[in-house]
This record gives C-alpha cells, structure tokens and sequence, in this order.
C-alpha cells in the first residue's frame, strides 16, 4: 500500500457500531455480559465491558481495509511485550469461543474485524493538565523501552502504509490540507511542515528502521499514582499504529503528545528525550531529526484531525482531541527549528562547541575604556528602591551611565531584573541574547564582516555567510539589498542614542532579544555574544552557581534544612516578592520574618547609618536601648512593664522558661502536643511537633507535660466551643501533679495554635487554663513569635482574642523584620526573680543596631497601616481560600486570620485523612508558578500562609489564582 493510499485510508470514518451490536458479539463470541461504555478512537470503535465478576475486556472494531496480517501483528507484538518488558504491560488478545483471536465480521452492511483484549486498569495520562518533570521522564522512559522491547520483532503485518508513518508525514499533510477550515491554521501547518522538511531530508538516509509502536503517547499511556504522588505508567494500548518505521519516530510521537501540556514551552519536552536517550541511546542524526520530526508529527495532527472532523461531525473523540492537536501545533512551530535542535543536543550532552565568530569591529575608533559597563541583574546597584519596576527603567539608565564618556553598554546573558515579571506562571524572558548600546547621535556602525543590509519595520539585518547581525535604533548609511565589504559603513545612531545589538546565525530569522533562563544555553549557542564587535567583555558574569547546593551540602550542618529538593537560589528582594538569579519573581508567602516585606528602604537606611556610627553590647549606656524598650512596654498590657531583648524566638521562650521556674521555684512545664518553641534546650524540651522531631513524643524531660492540643478541627473535641474539654485535659495533667505532691512552674503556649497552621484555640480556653495555673503558683507564657505584632489583623497580640493576659510575652521574627531580634515582656516581679540566680546577658540582643531595627519595623508598621493590610488583605484571602472548598474535594478547612492562615488538605472529609503526599506535591508545582509555599503540621498536610504583611490584594488574588490552578491540574 502507497503512503497516497495511507492518506485515502484516513478519509474513512470509523464503523457505524452501536453498543447494543456490541454487546451481542460479546455475548454470542466471547460469553461476556455486563456493563459496557463506549471508549474514543480516531477510526475504530472500541467498546468496554466489565462483568460482575469485576473482569475488564476492550471489544476493538476495525473496519476491514485494516488487513488481517496488520492485526495479527498488533496481537503477536503485544505477546512480545508482554513477554520481555519491565515495569509495564501490554493488553492481551482474547480468543472467541470458536478459537479465533480475528473475528470477520458484517455488522449492518459494513465488513469489520474484531478483537477482544484484556483491558488495563488505569488513567491515561492526557486526563492531567500538568505533567510533572517525574511524569514526563517516566513517558520518555517507557516509550524507550517500548522501542527496544519491539528492536527485534518482525512481521510480515509492520510492512503497511498508515497516515501516522513518520516517514510519510510530510506528504500525507500536503494531501490533508485542504481539509483545514481557517486559512491562518491552514498556512501554520503548510508552512510548518515545509519547514521540517527542509531540516529532515539530509537526515532521513541516516535514521535506522524497525518495529515501532509508533503512538506512545499520554492517550496510550496508563498510568496509577505512586507512593509520592506522581503518576507511574504502568502499561501500553493502543497498537494500532503498529508498523517499521524509523526508531526516532517514535519518540517524536512521545513527545508531541506532551506539548498540549507545556504551556507553550517547546522545551518541556526535553526531561523525556534525556529519559529516552539515556535508555535507548539515539544517534547524532536522530538527535537531530527529532524535533522536525515533532514539528511534522504536528502537522499531521492538526490537518488529520480537521479532516476527519469534517468526515465524521459527530465523533466525540475526534472533537475532543481538536483543542489538543491545534495547541500542539501552535507550540511545534512556536520556535525556529533549530533553536530546539540545538536545545535537545544539549539535554543529552552532545551540543557541539559553537563555531568561532571572526568579526571585525563594529564602532569607528572607540576605545573600549571609554565605555562603561552597566550591570541590570538582581545584583545590580543601579536598582534600587524598586525602581526596575519602572516603565524603560533600563533605558534610562543606560542613557545615564553614558553621560560623562558618552558610551554605555548592558551585558550579554545576564537575567535582566527589570523583565522578572510579578504575578506570572510562567518564567519570564529575562535573559538578554544581545546587548544595548548607548553612543552619541550620528556614530558610525562598521560592517563587521562582508554582507548585504536589509530593513524591516525599523530594524536592521545585516546578512553575512554564517552571520546575521541585527540593529534596532540605527539609521542605514549603506544601500538596502547592496552588497557591502568588512569595514564599509552601514548605519548610524540616530536620535536618542541607544541601539540594539545581536548576532545570529539564524539567517533572515529575527531572534528573541530576551529569553526563558531553561531557553537560554541553545539560544545563545545560537546567538553569540557580540563582545568582540565591541572590542570588550559584555559577557555578564555569572550570578547562579550549579555547584552551590553541593558546597552547602558538604560544609552546612545537615540538620539545617532547606526548601525544596531543588531550590532556586534567591539573592533580593522587594516587599512580597523574592528574586532568583534565573531571572524569575518568587511570590513569598511564607515569610513572617520579613513583616514589612523585603528590601525596605527606610529600614536598611537606619541599619547603615546606625552601624556607621556605633554597634555594641547591651552593657554599655546609649539611647536606643532605652527607647526600644519603652516603646515595647507601651505595645503590652498595663501591668508587663518589663524588657529583656535577645536574639530570637528560640532564646526568648528559653528565657521564659527560666523566668517562671525563677519566680515559681518550681520546674515543671505545661506545654501542648504538636507545638513548637524554639531549638535551645528548654525551648527544644516543651517543643512537641513530630514534624521537626520524630522522637519529640519519647524524648521529653520529666520535667514536661504535654497535654492535649486544642485542635478545634480534628483534635477529639471539635468546634469554636469545644473548650471544655481540653481544659479538662488540662485539669487531667495537673491532678497527676498534685496526688504526687509537685509544684507548677508554668504553662507555655502559642497564643493561635499556629504550627498546625493558626488555628485558633476554643473560647475560654486560655481564660480557665491561665486560672488554674495561676492558683498553683504557676507563670503563664504566651507565644507570640509568629502571630504577634499585628499579623492577624484584627489583634495587635494573639492573647487578645482569648481576653487574656499573659504574665509573660515572647515575641521575636517580625520585630527584626529578619535581623536577629527577639524579647520577652513581663512584669518588674517576674523579670527580678531570675536576678536571684546571676546576671543575665545578650551579645547581641539589644544592641545598637538591633534597637534601631525594632523601632524602625515599628514605625514602619504603624506609618504603613501593616495591621490594618493583614486584617484587609487577610480577610479577603481567607474568603477566596474557603471558596476552593466548594470547589476541590481536597480543601479541608481554611484556618486562622489576617496574614496568618492555614489551608488543611484531606483525603476524606469523614475521617479527615491528611493529604501529605499530596500537600508537598501542591508546594513544588506552586513553586513552578512563581509560589513559595511550605507544609506545616504534624501531618505536613497544611499550607501555613504567613508571608509579609505589605501583602497587596492583587498578591493575594493570585496566590489563590495559581492554587486553583494546581487543585484543578488533578489529585
């Protein structure tokens, strides 16, 4: 059969089966009864049946111009698969009661063929919208050892001509076209495969044949979700394409099939070709065709699956899979092609060295000392105050940094800070692949090597042999279409003084001047550095160092965690938003240290000028510690008049502790289960949380007594009412301690429950629990490390909501806005009791500086309204956050207020079953959208929503935005 008569084959619509004709050839042939649903095909019908007993077969009803060898061969390579593969299976043929695996068959006035296969359980992977990096190297893995499972099968049923032979994809889609409707789309695909082809035919001579599949792909992949979350593939269907063709083709046909999932990212397609190459090596010439190929694979789709929705309107499989197949066509031809070759050679480790550039230069007469050197990265000095935010921020610049020498460049590849787009799924590009020039009106530009110039809507192109160099903001000297010799003028500056200056070897292709970072290396292998037209290094230094994690790794103390497995690295920031050096904008959402948000500038003024003069110990006699403490005082309840600053949360609930044993006399400790204080030995000691310690239950002092957590939501009493009986808890603990004759020294809690992610505490409980403390002799503590100084919007302190007031308060985090600054508020009695037991000193706690630091967070906190932002920004977010539980399943309750929330993630509303694999899952895939977020809880099944309290709404909106996004992406 010719690849014409392939092409005439794919007018065929499928064959005209009802279910009710189905289920009587399951009946009749096959003894099968039971519950059947029709499943989409292109050009068959295929019929599910499970019967009572729970066994599953698929019924596939083929039209007769597909010959019994074809068939035979689909059934004797899934034998093979099912045979030789690893890790996955393939369906098995059934045979008919009569013995025959092929049934021919007429079925109204049509011949058909059926086959019963067994049916593998299972969700194909086109159901997600989001296909992890794990997922996408598990396809690419598979589809691998697919191929070389089949490397040696033959059949005399592979020698078939079928529209999807990858060797025939250029001409079956010039015989389709016609069919597609929309000029535009019709142009995409001819101009898209023509392109293709041009790349493919040096290479086709060179591609090795065999068996192949040839339809991997996320329809026909089956897949179960892992012990961590992700998708396993687990089995093939689908062999109808089977057939020889081309080893490369295959994974072309893979990674089509995952471009609806990119979100226009061409490159997302390179963890399955590394999974692929790496299981079933490919040849340089296969590396090179892939990609075309990919582009052709689209082609293909796009025009089959316009033609056969106009032979068969009706076909709900064809009409669903259209959507897919333009979007997967949109991104094949999204890119020129070579720009993916280079980028898929590059993820296998076989990108050749670019070729040398021999340039003559570019500027008349310019000596290179005479040019200043601006650097636009996130290190950049000339950014500040947020200022990169600014419309033609980095002009401007440019054009102020050329003042005083009247020349001014930008660099090659640095991440421009100025294009880290905020609120934005996708990585921003922020890469340069060229470089700006600022130089006096009328310079002259030399032709750096013997071409032609060309002018096309105000840019300039002058093409060379291999190069192409592009202007924008020059004016042409040389003739346009003129052939033009090294040295000879070609343009000048013309009024406002910056140009635009790229190299490309792409021809007449007009590259990106700004790229993705993950796009940079085969652009730029593309477009290389104009350096040398201008005599100088433009070539930005490089900011992100892979080998970082590794030097933390090997020198950082292991028990210092880390976010994420594989964390960008983050080095500025500005209000409620981190920058990496990969160019990209971070929305912090976890960061309650940062209360004012990051980079604030009234804050590192005071820092610098308060340093410049003098940073000492708290023992020596100045203003500031005098000041900062009064001003505390004047935060807390009448009666706490009393101040001692230390150096973090952690230090400061170790000082409560050893005020209420110095003022009791006694050393036992109430504190709550899952709670967390702190890392010194006595704050470590009332810490409960198995999530930072899975032994913190089994290595408690004697001197602890952990009672019940008033966890009002899946605690064992539940309700805003529910304090009755944890406060009977309570009373539990301390009639143990009374019938042994031990005395109290206190009760130490966080004032919201916040590591199970600020949830509140029952009415009245901290009222009863403080009361009975108290009539022991005991010191109660409230903990307001992470909840204090306004972040629930509705309370200056978390106590206040209780109605209470404690006899100590630990504050620390927000107050230093990340400096080092912690402090415990108490009473003159409480804070003498510890005199009895020595002096007490802080190096840095209380310092100049660390004065300075808080009175500045506190002015700032009142002059910015923070408080009444977390209360504003925070309620709102809460009812967008409880909104999602009307929606996700997985959304079990939103806890907190203002600025300190928690979002609990369930398996089961019932039984309240935590959502673990699937929180971390939830963190990562935010992080990919510009989030960062961390789980909380003992479970780690809690976002616990804390970021800077500078949070805008627009912030707020779209944490949400990107959360539903991810919620709805499939669970």
């Amino acid at each position: 059969m010719t690849h014409q008569n392939a092409a005439q084959r794919a007018d065929l619509p499928r064959p005209d089966v009802s279910i009710e004709q189905a289920a009587a050839i399951l009946r009749d042939d096959y003894g099968l009864e039971g519950r059947i649903v029709e499943l989409g095909s292109q050009q068959d019908r295929n019929f599910r049946i499970r019967t009572e007993a729970g066994d599953a077969f698929v019924l596939k009803i083929s039209r007769a111009e597909y010959s019994l060898t074809e068939l035979e061969a689909q059934n004797e390579a899934m034998r093979v698969i099912a045979a030789k593969a690893q890790g996955f299976e393939a369906p098995q043929p059934v045979a008919a009661g009569s013995g025959a695996e092929i049934l021919q068959l007429v079925i109204g006035d049509q011949a058909c063929r059926a086959r019963l296969l067994t049916y593998l359980e299972g969700e194909p992977l086109t159901r997600r919208k989001h296909l992890s990096n794990k997922t996408r190297r598990a396809l690419g893995r598979v589809s691998a050892e697919v191929a070389a499972t089949l490397a040696d099968f033959d059949h005399p049923g592979l020698d078939r001509a079928l529209q999807w032979d990858m060797r025939a994809a250029h001409s079956v889609t010039l015989a389709m076209a016609s069919a597609i409707p929309d000029p535009a789309r019709r142009a995409a695909v001819l101009t898209g495969t023509e392109a293709a082809e041009a790349h493919l035919a040096p290479l086709r001579d060179k591609l090795r044949l065999q068996a192949v599949h040839h339809d991997v792909t996320d329809d026909n992949v089956v897949a179960r979700i892992g012990d961590d979350g992700h998708p396993v593939p687990v089995g093939v269907i689908d062999f109808g394409d089977l057939m020889r063709g081309w080893v490369v083709g295959d994974l072309a046909v893979t990674c089509s099939s995952l471009l609806h999932h990119a979100a226009g990212d061409p490159f997302f397609i390179l963890p399955a070709v590394e999974a692929f190459h790496a299981a079933y090596p490919l040849t340089d010439s296969e590396l090179r065709a892939l990609w075309p190929l990919i582009v052709q694979r689209a082609c293909v789709l796009a025009a089959s699956g316009e033609q056969q929705l106009a032979v068969e309107p009706d076909n709900a499989y064809v009409a669903g899979n259209i959507d897919h197949e333009r979007e997967i066509l949109r991104v094949a031809v999204s890119l020129p092609i070579a720009v993916v070759q280079a980028a898929i050679l590059d993820a296998v480790g076989a990108l050749p060295a670019a070729p040398a550039s021999d340039v003559a230069p570019l500027l008349e007469q310019v000596d290179a000392a005479t040019v200043t050197v601006l650097r636009l990265d996130p290190l950049s000095e000339v950014y500040r105050s947020g200022n990169w935010l600014e419309a033609d921020i980095d002009r401007r610049l440019l054009t102020e940094a050329a003042a005083e020498t009247g020349f001014a460049a930008t660099c090659y590849g640095e991440r421009r800070l100025s294009r880290a787009t905020h609120h934005a799924p996708q990585a921003p590009a922020s890469t340069a692949l060229g470089v700006d020039l600022a130089a006096p009106k009328g310079a002259r530009l030399q032709a750096p090597f013997a071409g032609s110039l060309v002018q096309s809507e105000g840019v300039l192109a002058f093409i060379g042999q291999d190069l192409t160099l592009w202007l924008t903001g020059a004016e042409p000297l040389a003739p346009i279409g003129g052939t033009v010799r090294t040295g000879e003028a070609i343009a000048a500056v013309v009024e406002g003084g910056v140009i635009g200056i790229q190299l490309s070897r792409l021809g007449e292709i007009k590259p990106q001047a700004f790229v993705a970072d993950h796009q940079a290396t085969a652009w730029k292998h593309l477009c290389p550095s104009p350096s040398a037209l201008l005599g100088m290094d433009l070539d930005a230094p490089e900011l992100a160092n892979d080998d970082l994690m590794a030097v933390r790794q090997a020198h950082f103390a292991k028990p210092q965690k880390n976010y994420y497995q594989n964390p960008p690295q983050i080095e500025r920031g500005w209000r409620e938003q981190m920058y990496g050096t990969n160019g990209r904008a971070y929305l912090d959402m976890v960061n309650n240290v940062a209360i004012l948000g990051h980079g604030h500038e009234k804050l590192s003024a005071a820092v610098a000028r308060q340093w410049s003069l003098l940073n000492t110990n708290s023992r020596f006699h100045y203003a500031g510690i005098a000041d900062f403490s009064k001003r505390l005082v004047d935060l807390a309840p009448e009666r706490l008049d009393t101040v001692f600053l230390v150096n973090s949360g952690s230090e400061a609930n170790d000082l409560a502790l050893r005020l209420a044993w110095a003022h009791s006399g006694a050393r036992n400790m109430l504190c709550l289960l899952e709670a967390y204080h702190g890392w010194t030995v006595a704050s470590d000691a009332v810490s409960t949380s198995i999530a930072d310690n899975p032994h913190a239950l089994t290595t408690r002092p004697s001197w602890v007594h952990a009672v019940t957590s008033p966890n009002t939501y899946r605690g064992p009493y539940r309700g805003s009412d529910s304090a009755p009986g944890y406060v009977a808890e309570v009373e539990k603990a301390l009639k143990r301690l009374d019938e042994k004759g031990e005395a109290l020294a206190g009760f130490i809690c966080e004032s919201v429950y916040g590591n199970s992610g600020g949830i509140p505490l029952p009415k009245g409980y901290l009222k009863a629990v403080y009361e009975m403390v108290r009539a022991r002799g005991g010191v109660t503590i409230a903990d307001e490390v992470q909840v204090g100084f306004g972040r629930l919007g509705h309370y200056f302190w978390g106590f206040e909501e209780q109605g209470v007031t404690p006899d100590i308060i630990t504050i620390a985090k927000g107050m230093g806005n990340g400096h080092p600054l912690g402090a415990v508020i108490t009473s003159r009695a409480i804070a003498d009791s510890l005199e009895k037991e020595g002096y007490f000193f802080s190096s840095a706690g209380g310092s100049p500086v660390s004065c300075v630091v808080g009175m500045t967070v506190l002015d700032a906190l009142f002059e910015e309204k923070l408080q009444d932002n977390a209360r504003e920004v925070g309620d709102h977010l809460k009812a967008r956050l409880e909104a999602l539980g009307q929606r996700f399943d997985l959304v079990g309750a939103v806890h907190g207020m203002g600025l300190y929330l928690g979002l609990e993630f369930v398996r089961d509303r019932q039984t309240l079953a935590p959502a673990t694999v699937e929180t971390a899952r939830i963190c990562d895939r935010l992080l990919e959208l510009g989030v960062i977020m961390q789980p909380t809880g003992d479970h780690l099944n809690v976002l616990k929503i804390k970021p800077p309290m500078c949070l805008s709404k627009a912030s707020a909106d779209y944490f949400v935005d990107m959360l539903a996004r991810v919620l709805d992406e499939g669970w």
